[in-house]
């Protein structure tokens, strides 16, 4: 792994370990969780809903995405020794 690849991944590293990216997690996941499909009135809502828990869904699976492409890249590093 490059240096720059790794600085980019221990960039990551550390933001996740602070208490502003834990208390950002806690609080998306509440939002996300309090949507519910069955009291959409209409299906502009339904859209709304579907379209904010899609995005919500993204962040707060973006750590475990780059956990695991650093792992993935790790192991396609060491397959080179």
């Amino acid at each position: 792994m490059t240096t720059e690849e790794e600085e980019y991944y221990e960039t990551y590293f550390d933001m996740f370990t602070t208490e502003g990216w834990k208390q950002l997690i806690s609080e998306l996941e509440a939002t996300y969780n309090g949507y519910s499909f069955e009291t959409c009135s209409n299906v502009e809502e339904l859209h709304r809903v579907k379209g904010e828990r899609s995005v919500l869904n993204k962040i707060l699976t973006f750590q475990t995405g780059i956990e695991t492409a650093y792992a993935v890249n790790q192991e396609d590093n060491s397959s080179y020794d």
